[in-house]
């Protein structure tokens, strides 16, 4: 079988059902497990790089409201590997290719592959994406053992924080410059981890809102996770960014709870590693009352003193 995976996601689920030789073209983001690199790229973006997080959304906003689509497919590519399976999604236009830009790609192609479209808005939504990827490429026993074990993962942090009675007040913001909160999956992750999301809304997309609905919701904890980026990005987003006055009376930065993640690998991507985020959160929830082993440059917090530095 030949499989083009069209969100990053996706190929991290792929590869961990033991598929990865099977994966013949992915998404120039798909950067996980490190073997994806070596694959043929067939999915690539149409933003320049190097533009900040601003002119990010800008462009976005521009894309969108000439209804263009933000990524390109590489029609010669797609034909070269003549795929058995397409694997990408209809969730959110912004984050990855869609259903719609594989239309003359495929079309060009000289036999139609079976398409699965994958969109998941809770943790529930993504371990059903790894049984229905599993049942689709002849992988279901690996996939139910697979879902099993991510599902047991983020139940142990439920039992792990379930002997406290706080409920720290968590914002998750999964952009800066304008700011946005964390939707689908997130504020279910903020809550199986031991906290209360004052603002997203857990199976909706993440929305934007105004900085003076952050200060007057007076966060406890602080994620800084702007979608896909990993670790050092979201400190450099995070140290370009603006913040508004008042930011440092906030509880979270008083007491020094803010935190940079890595995005892109626990939060961003609805595929397994969603899990270890959750063991992240609980983490900069509850600080010493949870021990999970976290892989090196997943959360680092964000200094007070570069908190008061930036506020204006």
């Amino acid at each position: 079988m030949r499989i083009v995976s069209m969100l990053p996601s996706a190929t991290e689920i792929l590869f961990a059902l033991g598929l990865g030789d099977a994966v013949a073209g992915v998404t120039f983001e798909c950067d996980f497990p490190p073997e994806a690199r070596s694959k043929p790229i067939v999915v690539r973006t149409r933003l320049p790089e190097a533009l900040s997080a601003e002119e990010i959304d800008r462009r976005v906003a521009e894309f969108v409201s000439r209804g263009e689509s933000l990524y390109s497919i590489d029609a010669d590519a797609l034909r070269a590997i003549e795929p058995d399976l397409v694997v990408t999604q209809d969730l959110c236009h912004v984050c990855a290719a869609s259903p719609q830009d594989l239309g003359a790609a495929l079309a060009a192609l000289p036999q139609m592959p079976s398409v699965l479209s994958l969109n998941p808005k809770t943790l529930a939504d993504v371990w059903h994406d790894v049984l229905t990827v599993g049942a689709a490429t002849g992988k279901a026993t690996e996939a139910r053992a697979l879902a099993a074990e991510l599902e047991r993962r983020v139940a142990a942090v439920e039992a792990a924080v379930a002997g406290t009675r706080e409920r720290p007040r968590v914002l998750c913001m999964e952009w800066l410059d304008p700011p946005y909160t964390g939707g689908h999956w997130v504020p279910e992750m903020v809550a199986r981890a031991g906290g209360s999301d004052l603002l997203g809304r857990a199976g909706e997309p993440s929305f934007r809102v105004r900085w003076e609905e952050i200060l007057a919701a007076r966060p406890e904890v602080i994620v800084v996770m702007p979608c896909g980026y990993h670790l050092e990005q979201v400190k450099q987003q995070f140290a370009a960014t603006r913040l508004p006055a008042g930011w440092g009376d906030l509880p979270a930065v008083r007491n020094g709870r803010v935190f940079a993640v890595d995005a892109s690998s626990y939060f961003s991507r609805p595929g397994p590693r969603l899990a270890t985020g959750v063991e992240i959160l609980a983490r900069a929830i509850h600080l010493a009352r949870v021990g999970f082993a976290l892989p090196s440059g997943a959360i680092e917090p964000l200094g007070l003193r570069a908190a008061f530095q930036q506020a204006v």
